[in-house]
């Protein structure tokens, strides 16, 4: 595979992102049918899939007090700016969110779960004293393919089935085998990006190990290893940093991430493991930061069979991509990340995702300590064999069944989980 074309991959699917991207989508498409309308709002209603719904319900929204559809889709109408995209929420002051809280308490906001087999599914009314608009988002967070006003089409566009926004051929391509060949040749001027997402997650990283976010699990890690309860080893830097980072962003933090494929956690899980075991073994700059590219790269890999939302928690496959990244920064070969993969496949391939929440954090350090354990075990030369589940001899193999699982074994878990949230 050419050199411009991976880069080109990691152009698309790695973005900056302000907030969980399921209510950040909701304020989108609430901002972008309030853009298209005049007059003042007397109704706001929002039909979502019920992954949105899921990871929509309980997360934090960056410098806001309240959560939840409703809230989302107020905020993004009252205030938002949709020339912003995933960054709409930037910006966004107290007063914006007491405009949110006057639509709601007036009755105004109204949300329900959309009859729809897509998992990511937006559509958004917003009705004013004058006019009427509607917007829908499919498939990708920032995917608009229709806009209305008074039921005319002002807009038709976008595309199905974007999972990945990536071309099906490109990623047809793309192997474990291309992606270690192609690390270690680009030149490291090409990995800007690579660098700014390594920047703006560890700042992240650091404001959930220093404040008080969630269930603060990075800070309760790092604080036990300073009481001796934990060993200060490559495991708990891990886990701590990136932990932390998921603190910070699902407890409502106002710093951008740089997400992958679409997830702004999966983002912090596929760069901070690295990091951190990168810097407590003090590897060169450009080491780094090549293995955070590999650990990007193979997440896209995965991702782009796997899909964007799930009954499977993205995490994993974020896990999955940091375990080849530590490899490498321990030196090891193709032989050596191929078997962490397979291992790391072997062991968190069935944790559900259960909505966005701070106990995201937990799921994050959890990943993040089985990506070092695997790669330390491949370093050995120990591997789940092909006679153990469903890992087969071969990775890419692995990562298909890995995938299939998430695809197609799971719509009835992905159904009863939601009924058990709405529930409550």
């Amino acid at each position: 595979m050419k050199k411009d074309k991976l880069l080109s991959i990691l152009e698309r699917e790695l973005v900056v992102a302000l907030g969980c991207t399921e209510p950040v989508a909701i304020a989108l498409a609430a901002a972008t049918a309030k853009s298209h309308v005049k007059g003042q709002i007397e109704k706001i209603h929002v039909n979502a899939s019920g992954n949105i719904i899921k990871n929509a319900k309980s997360v934090g929204i960056p410098g806001m007090s309240a959560k939840g559809l409703d809230f989302a889709a107020a905020l993004g109408a009252a205030a938002g700016n949709p020339e912003k995209k995933l960054e709409i929420l930037e910006g966004l002051t107290k007063e914006d969110e007491q405009l949110a809280l006057q639509l709601i308490k007036a009755g105004k906001v109204t949300s329900g779960q959309a009859d729809t087999p897509k998992k990511l599914f937006i559509e958004v009314i917003i009705q004013t004293d004058q006019q009427t608009a509607k917007v829908v988002i499919s498939d990708n967070h920032s995917n608009i393919i229709l806009i209305e006003v008074d039921e005319s089409t002002v807009f038709l566009g976008g595309c199905e089935n974007i999972g990945i926004q990536t071309d099906d051929e490109e990623l047809d391509e793309l192997t474990i085998d291309e992606i270690y060949d192609w690390l270690l040749s680009v030149n490291l001027d090409d990995l800007e990006l690579v660098r700014k997402s390594i920047e703006l997650n560890k700042r992240i990283g650091l404001e959930g190990l220093s404040g008080e976010y969630g269930l603060n699990v990075g800070r309760t890690i790092k604080e036990n290893v300073k009481k001796g309860y934990l060993s200060d080893d490559l495991a708990t830097a891990a886990m701590s940093l990136a932990a932390a980072g998921s603190d910070a962003r699902m407890a409502g933090s106002t710093l951008p991430v740089m997400a992958n494929t679409g997830s702004g956690n999966q983002g912090i899980a596929v760069t901070l493991p690295v990091v951190a075991v990168a810097e407590k073994l003090k590897v060169s700059e450009e080491k780094k930061i090549r293995a955070v590219a590999l650990s990007h790269l193979v997440t896209i890999h995965i991702k782009s069979k796997f899909g964007r939302l799930s009954a499977l928690c993205g995490v994993t496959a974020a896990g999955m991509g940091a375990s080849a990244a530590i490899v490498y920064l321990l030196d090891g070969g193709l032989p050596q990340i191929k078997a962490a993969i397979q291992n790391t496949i072997g062991n968190v391939s069935g944790m559900i995702c259960d909505g966005a929440k701070a106990g995201c954090a937990m799921k994050v350090s959890t990943c993040s300590n089985v990506a070092v354990q695997s790669a330390l075990l491949a370093l050995s030369n120990q591997e789940i064999q092909s006679t153990d589940g469903f890992i087969h001899d071969n990775v890419e193999k692995s990562i298909e069944c890995f995938c299939k699982l998430g695809n197609e074994g799971t719509h009835q878990t992905d159904q009863l989980i939601l009924q058990l949230m709405l529930e409550k």
